[in-house]
């Protein structure tokens, strides 16, 4: 139970005060609408697409399916493959989980391009 009390207050007037202010209020339990970072998406989406682009070409040319004098081009396009792949894989599989609203998952995993 919560006692109330008349308290003085800073212009010389009088307010009601409560002993048990817990200072919260409820709107900051409540959550803020889902934002979903648009740009940083189209980036994952964009470094995924490259990066198995680069990775396909790069297991063509190792396989003989291209001509061995692009053979030069082999290794970078493998490595720089996997680096984009690799995050932009990542990233849409957050935003996927996110989507389909998965325990674990949210769209505030994906950092925010500005």
């Amino acid at each position: 139970m919560s006692r109330l009390r008349f308290g003085r207050h800073h212009d010389d007037g009088y307010r009601l005060v409560s002993n048990d202010d817990s200072g919260f209020s409820d709107a900051q339990f409540e959550e803020p609408p889902i934002k979903i970072p648009w740009k940083a998406i189209s980036l994952a989406v964009f470094l995924f697409v490259v990066g198995t682009i680069l990775l396909i070409a790069g297991s063509l040319i190792v396989t003989g399916h291209i001509d061995t004098k692009y053979s030069d081009r082999l290794w970078p396009m493998i490595v720089l493959g996997g680096i984009m792949f690799l995050p932009g894989a990542y990233h849409i599989r957050i935003a996927y989980y996110a989507y389909k609203e998965y325990p674990g998952f949210s769209f505030n995993d994906i950092p925010e391009l500005d």
